[in-house]
């Protein structure tokens, strides 16, 4: 049996169950009619935020938990590696929205839209206002795979020079180098613009501090829209107010909602927006897309899952 708690559309659970004729779905609609159904589940479908320790204590026949967002962080990795239970992801679908995001908002700030906005509402007519060009700068992306990567194809449209690092430093398409982590102090002051794409693990848990701000050039957008615990929120809000930098764009945080009396809300050169950088009206398709892969694989036992998560490293 294959139940989702994840919602979809009709239009979708229909493709699903022409599909996989021999396979029994059950597309729930409420958390209560998913919970009778977890006895039989082998495989579960999800977005992510309900796989916790009591949920697999109340299905003990799953094998396969499939989720459809790419972030798996929360999940309770030492019992599905206790119990061999298979997790796959849907990382890469995000790649094209979170690339044409980090683009978009590099370019808000450098175009100063905030202010041009704010003179609008005031009918200011105000040709005094800082504009810079982002082409020819150099652009550091923190994490090459998938989302990293399109950015940095992005990037080259605007004749920019971009520098990746990652855990193993390896050469990757669309950058001109790439730095290992442990080489991170050496790539910050090269950069006209930082952008994080780095996933929640413990290897990244907190990996940027004061003095990797400090490090930064003075001039420099930093853009965090990986996740929110890849920084220290405190030494990031000390960097802005010290100009340290020049302007912190953030998309993901240590805690959501960010709560109202937050320091981030109060800095004008902090841009703020509701982790929505992976949002597109293509998502759930895309997300299906490898998932309609992973159980032809899974139905056949033919063939390697896509996106299989390793427990031990979390992603």
């Amino acid at each position: 049996m294959i139940v989702f708690s994840a919602k979809i559309s009709s239009k979708h659970q229909k493709k699903l169950t022409e599909t996989f004729p021999n396979q029994q779905f059950v597309f729930g609609e409420q958390p209560a009619d998913i919970e009778k159904q977890l006895d039989e589940a082998e495989v579960y479908v999800t977005y992510g935020n309900d796989v916790t320790e009591e949920f697999l204590a109340k299905a003990p026949n799953v094998k396969w938990i499939a989720c459809l967002s790419a972030g798996v962080d929360g999940f309770p990795f030492e019992q599905l590696k206790e119990r061999g239970i298979l997790l796959t992801n849907a990382r890469g679908i995000h790649k094209t929205q979170m690339a044409e995001y980090a683009i978009a908002m590099l370019l808000q700030v450098y175009r100063n839209a905030k202010t041009i906005i704010e003179n609008e509402r005031h009918s200011e007519w105000d040709k005094g206002v800082r504009i810079r060009e982002i082409t020819g700068k150099t652009l550091l992306i923190l994490g090459t795979g998938a989302i990293g990567s399109e950015t940095a194809r992005l990037a080259k449209a605007f004749h920019m020079n971009v520098i990746g690092v990652s855990r193993s430093g390896k050469a990757t398409e669309h950058f001109d180098e790439v730095y290992r982590a442990t080489e991170l102090m050496r790539a910050l002051p090269q950069a006209d613009l930082i952008v994080s794409v780095l996933p929640s693990t413990a290897e990244t848990k907190q990996i940027l501090t004061y003095n990797h701000f400090k490090a930064m050039r003075e001039s420099a957008v930093f853009l965090n829209m990986g996740r929110g615990d890849v920084l220290i929120e405190d030494d990031l809000l000390r960097a802005v107010r010290e100009e340290e930098i020049d302007h912190a764009v953030l998309d993901v945080f240590e805690e959501e909602p960010l709560p109202k009396e937050h320091g981030f809300w109060k800095e004008k050169n902090i841009t703020i927006t509701p982790h929505l950088s992976g949002l597109s009206p293509e998502y759930v398709k895309r997300a299906l897309e490898i998932f309609h892969k992973n159980l032809a694989v899974y139905e056949n036992k033919n063939g390697e899952l896509i996106n299989k998560i390793n427990p031990d490293r979390g992603y």
